[in-house]
């Protein structure tokens, strides 16, 4: 996540790093939860597990300004829960870990991945027998593909996928034996265009798809806003609704078809997650990471 980004390098080049992190204190509090599915365009707050499930308070390796944009894996038996912590010393985001067996109860690890520029935004995933992590590091110029090493504490930089000035939240799926890429490259950081690109591999070489952009011009449904899943049959990707303000709720996209020449989607349902009531979700919900599990969705969001 990169609300406020562009303000905070405004704020870099012109104010002290005591009036940053005064910024900072003041900025709004994300935190994560765990919302359950009914259908792949329709989630409610978990039944039985209270949320928020993770917030700034359970960081204890960094002074956090807040946690969001959560992306879990399940290795054996375990769920590994990657989010964004922003680090109110530095003003800048990295990736921190937490873990559970039950999904209810969740302990904190560590911050897995730092680097001297904005993090945020880790999605990760499988292929051929070893986990990567492609997290948002816009502000690096590209777009990083980093493999776990000894997972899921330690990670290398595999290569750098993509360069380019604005790469926002990468999002990467395999599709029919093949890798696809949507990425927002709005350059104002208006969250209104949405580009494709196809590739063989995670690591490219990846080319443009012909169809891209996909959005131009529309907040409401370009920038990503979580994995893209497979539910029922049915390829489902998720876009951040900005039209309100940055991050205000999440829509969802059936994706009909799509193939190397060839895109077709079209918006099903009302908004997957919006504010709601509860204290931490009062203002916006910008993040569905949904799952299948034992025949019911779960997705873990996140909420300010």
């Amino acid at each position: 996540m990169d609300l406020g980004q562009a303000q905070m390098k405004r704020l870099v080049r012109r104010v002290t790093p005591t009036a940053v992190r005064n910024h900072l204190l003041r900025a709004p509090t994300w935190s994560i939860g765990l919302y359950e599915g009914y259908g792949p365009a329709a989630f409610r707050p978990h039944k039985t597990i209270g949320n928020p499930v993770l917030t700034r308070d359970d960081v204890s390796d960094v002074d956090a300004a807040f946690v969001a944009d959560p992306f879990a894996l399940r290795v054996d038996g375990t769920w590994h829960l990657f989010f964004e912590v922003l680090n109110r010393a530095s003003g800048r985001g990295e990736i921190g870990l937490a873990v559970s067996d039950d999904l209810e109860h969740w302990s904190y690890a560590k911050i897995v991945l730092a680097e001297p520029f904005h993090l945020s935004y880790p999605l990760t995933f499988t292929h051929d027998g070893a986990i990567y992590m492609v997290p948002e590091a816009s502000a690096s110029g590209g777009v990083r593909l980093y493999r776990a090493t000894r997972f899921p504490h330690e990670w290398d930089l595999e290569s750098v996928i993509m360069t380019g000035n604005v790469l926002l939240d990468a999002t990467l799926f395999e599709h029919d034996g093949a890798w696809w890429m949507l990425v927002d490259t709005s350059r104002r950081h208006t969250h209104d265009t949405l580009r494709l690109y196809h590739a063989s591999s995670p690591a490219g070489h990846w080319s443009e798809h012909p169809a891209s952009p996909l959005v131009d011009g529309d907040p409401t449904a370009a920038r990503p806003a979580g994995r893209v899943v497979s539910v029922g049959g049915r390829l489902v990707r998720y876009a951040q609704d900005c039209a309100v303000r940055y991050g205000h709720r999440v829509q969802a996209f059936e994706i009909l078809e799509l193939t190397p020449r060839s895109y077709q989607e079209r918006p099903i349902g009302r908004a997957v997650i919006a504010p709601g009531q509860d204290h931490w979700r009062r203002r916006a919900m910008h993040h569905v990471d949904a799952h299948e599990v034992d025949g019911r969705l779960l997705a873990f969001v996140d909420g300010h």
